[in-house]
């Protein structure tokens, strides 16, 4: 049966053929004869801490009432966008329309990958940093648009050197799109890089994309933000998430806040596509966001405790750690031990010699060969545990 270019071009993802390993471990360590060690999984940024009580409490009691089940269109998310723009004032000091500018998402990779279908033709060119997250990418593939990378560098501190591209590959641009606090090199990033990005993006007429889950969770400095560049509204869209901050990933809460003709292009794409989420995980989100707004800052404190510890654990086990200023990953360059695996190699090895799953680096694009990604999102005395297993592993290698 035919399937479309495109969707070979998007190939299977880190993340599923990650899936596939981690399930073959998982049914091989279910025998007890085969003395394997648990599946430890630290592959994903999916949290083990949990979301305020608040939240979980105003949508138990929402699902009791009928419209919770019905289809929710765009005009029922008022409450919604009204709580957004709300945060938004509170945040950023900035006013925001909640009918105008405001957008709810199905998570933010749902907003990521969807934008480049509303605002760019085949053919298009369009900027991803690299490392980039999968689904940026994947956005472009649907779209049928022309990725141009931008290597980030260790050395520099991974800051976007935008003065890399000439003026006439930047006017073959339409859209650029950047994340700070970046994923997976967990950078925090500065506000300089944003706004040099928005002053590209105006000189050549592109569409800026912004994506900002991690916003609260920067744990040395301050996030950047578009919303913090006055010219926001001239060219740019921001996503912003509920499942790091709030910890309500599996609930996939998110929502765009940008210039108006982009919020109506994305809605009208939005439109044919999907519905939203039940009003009753939509008063959840209300919750979290204005009876709970000190959540980021107490999940701070845990993920910083948990990056120092599990950096002196691997360290101690001889791989070298630069401790990242945004919480959630360890960004972690393959030790002396891989001997000339590739990141997907060594990654695989690790897992079947230890039960300890990481993402290879190479599932973030060509800059990513050479690392891999590790999620901090276990209690601590289970990430020292798993240091260990890497431990023995690497002394054994």
């Amino acid at each position: 049966m035919p399937i479309s270019d495109r969707l070979s071009r998007l190939g299977s993802g880190v993340f599923a053929r990650n899936d596939r390993r981690k399930a073959v471990y998982r049914a091989r360590a279910a025998d007890p004869g085969s003395g394997l060690p648990a599946l430890l999984d630290l592959s994903l940024g999916s949290t083990d801490l949990q979301p305020p009580v608040v939240a979980l409490e105003a949508i138990a009691a929402q699902l009791q009432r009928p419209a919770s089940s019905a289809y929710c269109l765009h005009a029922a998310t008022l409450p919604f966008r009204l709580a957004v723009a709300g945060w938004a004032q509170r945040r950023f000091g900035v006013a925001v329309d909640p009918e105008r500018e405001v957008l709810l998402l199905v998570g933010s990779q749902e907003g990521t990958a969807h934008l480049p279908l509303a605002v760019l033709n085949p053919g298009d060119g369009a900027l991803l940093l690299d490392p980039y997250y999968p689904s940026h990418m994947g956005g472009l593939h649907l779209a049928s648009a022309r990725p141009v990378l931008l290597p980030l560098d260790a050395a520099a501190g991974w800051r976007p050197d935008f003065e890399r591209l000439p003026a006439a590959q930047w006017d073959a641009l339409r859209l650029m799109v950047l994340g700070f606090p970046h994923n997976p090199t967990a950078t925090t990033g500065e506000q300089a890089w944003l706004d040099a990005a928005v002053a590209k993006a105006l000189a050549h007429d592109i569409v800026l994309a912004h994506d900002n889950p991690y916003v609260d969770l920067a744990l040395e400095g301050e996030a950047p933000a578009l919303l913090r560049n006055p010219a926001w509204r001239q060219c740019g869209i921001e996503f912003f998430s509920l499942s790091k901050s709030w910890c309500l990933g599996g609930y996939r809460l998110a929502f765009a806040i940008g210039a108006e003709w982009l919020i109506t292009a994305l809605r009208q794409l939005k439109g044919v596509v999907d519905f939203n989420q039940s009003l009753a995980l939509q008063a959840g989100a209300i919750a979290a966001i204005e009876q709970a707004p000190e959540w980021p800052e107490q999940l701070r404190g845990v993920y910083r405790e948990r990056r120092d510890a599990m950096a002196a654990a691997l360290e101690a086990a001889g791989w070298p750690v630069c401790r990242p200023s945004m919480a959630l990953y360890l960004w972690l360059a393959l030790p002396p031990q891989a001997r000339g695996l590739d990141s997907e190699a060594f990654c695989a090895a690790l897992l079947e010699g230890t039960g300890v799953a990481l993402t290879p680096g190479n599932g973030f694009g060509p800059a990513g060969e050479g690392w891999a990604r590790l999620a901090l999102v276990h209690p601590q005395v289970e990430l020292e545990a798993g240091a260990a297993r890497i431990r023995h592993w690497l002394a054994a290698r």
